[in-house]
């Protein structure tokens, strides 16, 4: 490398070099820059290279029409359905599998996955009920009544635990439809004391119920290109792998009752008094929430329990899933939210108790609209036309409507934990909408590919709701607690969901503060934002997974970032470099280098001094001719010396000047008398590459900052060094000084110019002149006396 310090002087007084320490190089590699290469799944017409879905890309798709009777007297959800499943597979199909999940509430349905367990110090007796042998039926879980065809014939069907396959009497082949029927009923659990995500919450105060209807139906199991079946159990971790298509739903409900569901529903003039018709007609073209039942209306629906019914009749396209809520407890706002990148028009709306009225009236609708929008920016257009927030003491998602928590003291006070913690779940529950939804990745294998995403995108959204808000997850010192664990702990993001100990960390914290680091420090935002929409683009409506992702991320932005996929996702190392020594040198002005002459004799060519079995066949060979006429480019000294043609004076000697250079003049000395070097040396201690990031702090108080990428690790993964060439006094450096690497131990980040921590040395200064012979000979060609002679 060429180096001009005068330029350097003039352009900001500092200059950088970079270099590395080649120590141990044979055990330099520890694979960390290697390709990912048959990690990832090779690609084929169905995902491509590129992380885009192939030319012979396809999916299988359900409709559903079902019909609902919730009995709210003995809590039991009473169902039946048509499944129109379409098979656009190129597999000919002899069953079919379908998901039970409420048999997880079942003590004899469930997968029952089983965890280690310790003698506690004390127990109660419903613990002691628990652990009686043999176990006995709870009385929950999903009793099917019938399972027949389109003309009513019964189908056979196997049940294991939440898994259900129907076998089909005719092959269902390419292209072909199948049209089936179930009916069942399920005793709705109180989820607030069997735990999961479906079932009914009691208000003891008022004897009301508010029902929040998951998993309530047999859906289709996924059966695509890269899995076959994903017939995973549900053990109520993993969530879902789901397939897309069109729904039909009407809910038999009590007639004082409000719901809300996924997509529209299509006879509110049916089921909402007149004034409440009203106020929503008016909330579609809102700016703010409007109240469409009130506050006092759903106080008084809650004294008055009505034995009339009344169905809703809802309906939802290229959705995979359907969840309702139900209770008379509600309080509904609405307005309107124009998403601008494709004019639609969306009815963002929110339903809650009194006991959230507080929050949720001021906030949620207002975090739902600031949420579909925000996505909308990060990843596609909002396609769907509602989005709801349901207030239910927990955190779930489904399509167009999720349940979130967020209730305040009884005398309507909140603090701003609550605040927060209420915005922070709503953003993320409707952000789902976004991951997995409609990016539609498998739950049950991958939680971090809608857990991890949705979390990064949350946190894009909550900075642009409030800058200030106090977000948890996402910003790279916030995973550091974790990274430190002992290694026994840590499992790679690229886990199944029911192998994960730390599952909030592995979900969902670290796969965000990836891409978080990947937007901020390596990628950089343009980039990184639009290799992101381009994934989101790509999978919208599809079924993507792992290696769809890492290669478009890669496709669409011209980095490789093999290295990151395998030390964040596959790995466990966590972040740990440290300064290890600083070495400060000045220069020693009055060096004067002499210019350098090398004598050479002219000996025999350099030749092989073993001829290979190749050498031999090919001498051997008549084939291979050399037409000396045809190529006159080889003509050079070595051919004619060998083959006789030139003869060499071994007594003749050549000289040869090399780099001739000038010592420094006074001017100069004055010039360059304050120029220091710094040599620091960077030890990587955690194993996982990032770049290196330094604030240098001079002794007149301004700062200066620089930053090499992760590629400085390339050829040596452990230790690395820079050199740095300044015209004023260095007082501190500081690695890493925004804590954006995830690094864990920022107390080997510091050097203090205060002696106790550096070595010095001295440097020669000169001026090097420009218009001299170019090293090897005249014109950049290689002197073939040079090439043929050794030095003496």
């Amino acid at each position: 490398m060429k180096f001009n310090i005068l330029f350097i002087l003039s352009f900001c007084s500092v200059g950088i070099v970079a270099q590395n320490i080649q120590n141990n190089p044979g055990s330099n590699h520890g694979n960390r820059f290697e390709q990912l290469g048959t990690i990832l799944p090779t690609p084929n017409i169905y995902r491509t290279a590129s992380g885009a879905p192939g030319h012979g890309y396809w999916q299988n798709r359900a409709d559903y029409n079902i019909t609902a009777y919730l009995d709210e007297d003995k809590r039991n959800l009473k169902g039946s359905e048509t499944i129109t499943y379409y098979n656009n597979s190129p597999d000919d199909l002899d069953y079919i599998w379908l998901q039970l999940d409420e048999n997880q509430q079942s003590t004899v349905k469930k997968a029952d996955f089983q965890f280690s367990s310790t003698l506690p110090q004390s127990t109660n007796d419903q613990q002691l009920k628990v652990s009686e042998l043999p176990v006995k039926d709870n009385g929950y879980g999903v009793n099917l009544e019938k399972v027949t065809d389109a003309s009513g014939n019964p189908l056979k069907y196997t049940v294991n635990q939440t898994m259900m396959r129907i076998d089909l009497p005719k092959t269902l082949k390419k292209g072909e439809q199948l049209i089936f029927k179930v009916d069942w009923n399920y005793n709705i659990p109180n989820r607030m004391k069997m735990g999961g995500r479906g079932g009914y919450e009691n208000f003891a105060e008022d004897g009301n119920d508010l029902y929040t209807m998951t998993q309530w139906y047999p859906r289709m199991c996924v059966y695509s290109d890269f899995h076959g079946w994903q017939n995973h159990q549900f053990t109520g971790r993993g969530e879902f792998a789901l397939v897309f298509g069109n729904f039909k739903v009407s809910m038999n409900v009590p007639s004082d009752h409000i719901v809300g569901g996924t997509g529209e529903c299509k006879n509110y003039d049916q089921v909402l008094t007149s004034d409440q018709l009203g106020r929503y007609r008016k909330a579609e073209s809102a700016n703010e929430p409007i109240e469409i039942v009130t506050l006092d209306e759903a106080k008084k629906a809650e004294k008055n329990h009505s034995k009339q019914r009344k169905i809703w009749n809802f309906e939802a396209n290229d959705v995979r899933d359907f969840a309702w809520t139900s209770s008379r407890k509600f309080v509904w706002d609405g307005m309107r939210v124009t998403i601008p990148e494709n004019n639609n028009k969306v009815m963002a709306m929110s339903f809650y108790p009194k006991e959230a009225y507080a929050l949720y009236r001021k906030y949620s609708t207002k975090a739902v609209a600031h949420t579909i929008k925000t996505y909308s920016e990060f990843t596609i257009p909002y396609p769907y036309p509602v989005a709801q927030s349901v207030e239910a003491a927990n955190g779930m998602e489904y399509p167009m409507i999720c349940f979130n928590f967020g209730r305040t003291e009884k005398d309507g006070t909140y603090s701003e934990g609550t605040k927060n913690g209420m915005i922070g779940v709503v953003i993320h529950e409707v952000g789902h909408n976004f991951f997995p939804m409609i990016i539609n990745s498998d739950e049950r294998q991958w939680s971090w590919m809608d857990e991890g995403l949705n979390t990064f995108t949350e946190y894009l959204t909550e900075e642009k709701w409030d800058n200030k808000f106090p977000s948890k997850r996402g910003p790279a010192w916030t995973i550091v607690d974790y990274m430190k664990l002992p290694k026994d702990q840590l499992e790679p993001i690229m886990s199944n969901s029911e192998n994960i100990i730390q599952f909030g960390p592995n979900a969902y914290s670290k796969p965000a503060t990836g891409l978080n680091i990947l937007r901020e420090t390596i990628m950089g935002r343009e980039l990184f934002d639009k290799a992101y929409k381009t994934y989101a683009k790509r999978w919208a409506f599809k079924h993507p997974e792992p290696a769809d992702f890492f290669r478009t991320m890669e496709d669409a932005s011209g980095e490789d970032l093999d290295w990151f996929w395998r030390g964040w996702f596959y790995g466990t190392d966590p972040v740990d470099i440290a300064i290890d020594k600083v070495t400060i040198a000045t220069p020693d002005l009055d060096a004067v280098p002499m210019a350098k002459e090398e004598t050479y004799t002219v000996d025999k060519p350099l030749q092989n001094e073993f001829e290979d079995i190749s050498k031999i066949r090919n001498k051997d060979d008549k084939n291979i001719t050399f037409d000396v006429e045809k190529d006159k480019s080889l003509q050079d000294f070595y051919y004619r010396y060998d083959r006789g043609q030139e003869k060499v004076d071994n007594s003749k000697t050549y000289t040869l000047k090399k780099d001739e250079n000038a010592a420094l003049d006074s001017k100069d000395k004055d010039k360059f008398k304050n120029i220091t070097a710094y040599q620091i040396d960077f030890v990587n201690k955690g194993g996982l590459v990032m770049p290196v990031i330094l604030e240098f702090t001079f002794e007149d108080g301004t700062k200066l900052y620089d930053k090499s990428s992760a590629q400085i690790w390339r050829q040596n993964e452990k230790k690395v060094s820079k050199t740095f060439y300044f015209d004023k006094k260095l007082k501190s450096i500081q690695l890493d000084p925004m804590r954006e690497t995830a690094d864990i131990d920022t107390s080997n980040n510091v050097w203090s110019n205060d002696g106790s921590s550096a070595t010095s040395s001295k440097f020669q200064l000169f001026k090097q002149k420009q218009d001299g012979p170019v090293r090897g000979g005249s014109n950049g060609k290689v002197n073939p006396m040079q090439a043929a002679g050794k030095k003496s």
